[in-house]
């Protein structure tokens, strides 16, 4: 039994920890779906479905209780606009855990995380960045070789 065991520490220290957990639900907010070990999706799991469950009461006082939590406008604008209004009828349950196999490297056991009713092309955020700045790249490189 666990009783009193509070949370899992996942060997780090209270400052990473706290940094890693922050920095994966900005990633989970972003692209909603993300790919990490067992034991951190674990962790990571009650603490989305809490971010959602304060974006669905629009008040300011959780505003600033999910600002302080992400530290990223742009996620909690998107907890309160997008997330909020998608899962307004359902009473919870907002991620799953799929579970993965494990990683080449040390076997570690490995999950898929993401919120039930994604958006697919949430994936696909920063790949269209990348693909503008390589043609802006290309174009930039093109006169510099001419008049040189």
């Amino acid at each position: 039994m666990r009783h009193k065991m509070g949370y899992k520490k996942l060997n780090r220290t209270s400052e990473h920890r706290k940094a890693l957990i922050k920095n994966m639900l900005n990633s989970l907010v972003k692209y909603e779906q993300i790919t990490t070990t067992l034991p951190k999706a674990k962790v990571l799991k009650p603490q989305a479905d809490k971010l959602i469950t304060l974006g669905k009461k629009d008040t300011l006082q959780n505003t600033k209780t999910l600002f302080s939590k992400l530290q990223n406008e742009e996620s909690a604008v998107k907890i309160r606009k997008t997330l909020s209004k998608r899962y307004e009828n359902r009473k919870g349950g907002y991620t799953r855990i799929i579970k993965a196999g494990f990683r080449y490297g040390d076997n570690a056991p490995m999950a898929v995380i993401e919120f039930v009713d994604r958006d697919i092309e949430a994936k696909k955020v920063d790949k269209k960045k990348i693909e503008k700045s390589k043609a802006t790249d290309k174009k930039a490189d093109t006169p510099k070789e001419a008049t040189a």
